[in-house]
């Protein structure tokens, strides 16, 4: 079939697009789905997201992510922030958004490009000596490092992923992180499923901030996170119950659009 896309990065995490209101790729078709992903042989991305019709009323549509290796995957932040940029481009949305991912409902806002997504509420937060642990939508291993560039985030990132202390859990994401100052952390994210650094990563450096603040390493709850791939913020509000009311900002671009034989 020739199959329409649309490729979208938000800091240089990117993602295929499909709209799939009309349901033309299946959801069980992993083999397509990884070839679409393939950067030497399909169109290239670190995931693939289908929008769809929403299953909730009040919902504008609804998001399915899937890893680069074919997978359905955890929620992916600034997927979601790209797919809002997606959804306003088809003109389902304009200014506002609400659609439910993998992990719950979420809004979003949209105004010249920069997208802010409402990421989930997070309770736990598991403080060791030498990492921190948390779920913002995916689960997340996140070290402070004191120099952030001359970390090898692919050797030692695979070997915590696949270590014993997540073999049960299909493994985790991991973040090395640099503190700039008060107001900037410096992040490199490995990601599952990708199974490589990627140029950024929506709920990790989500993590990253929530971390760097309830370590008293930060005491601002609007923090400056960068990527090798460029700049994002998040902003929260700390509660009796743990973090609420968490807005993920960054840039969400359309790179180029096509078609596909497959």
């Amino acid at each position: 079939m020739n199959l329409e896309f649309y490729k979208y990065q938000g800091t240089g995490n990117d993602f295929v697009m499909i709209d799939n209101r009309d349901l033309k790729v299946s959801k069980n078709n992993t083999k397509l789905i990884k070839q679409l992903c393939d950067r030497r042989f399909g169109i290239g991305g670190d995931g693939l997201i289908l929008l769809e019709n929403p299953d909730v009323a009040e919902d504008d549509f609804k998001m399915v992510y899937f890893n680069a290796d074919g997978n359905p995957s955890s929620m992916c932040g600034n997927g979601g922030r790209c797919l809002v940029a997606f959804a306003n481009y088809l003109g389902i949305v304009e200014k506002t958004a609400r659609f439910t991912a993998i992990d719950g409902p979420h809004e979003a806002t949209i105004s010249g490009g920069i997208v802010s997504l409402k990421m989930q509420n997070v309770a736990d937060v598991k403080l060791k000596e030498e990492y921190s642990f948390l779920d913002t939508g995916s689960p997340h291993h996140v070290i402070f490092v004191e120099d952030v560039q001359s970390e090898d985030v692919q050797q030692k990132g695979s070997e915590i992923r696949y270590s014993e202390l997540y073999k049960d859990n299909n493994g985790t994401n991991v973040n090395f992180v640099q503190q700039i100052n008060d107001e900037v952390l410096k992040v490199r994210t490995y990601e599952r499923g990708v199974e490589d650094e990627t140029f950024s990563c929506g709920t990790g450096v989500t993590a990253v901030a929530i971390v760097a603040y309830q370590t008293g390493k930060i005491q601002n709850k609007q923090i400056k996170l960068e990527t090798p791939g460029g700049s994002l913020e998040v902003k929260f509000e700390k509660t009796g119950s743990g973090f609420e009311n968490i807005w993920l900002t960054g840039p969400a671009v359309q790179v180029f659009k096509g078609e596909i034989v497959c």
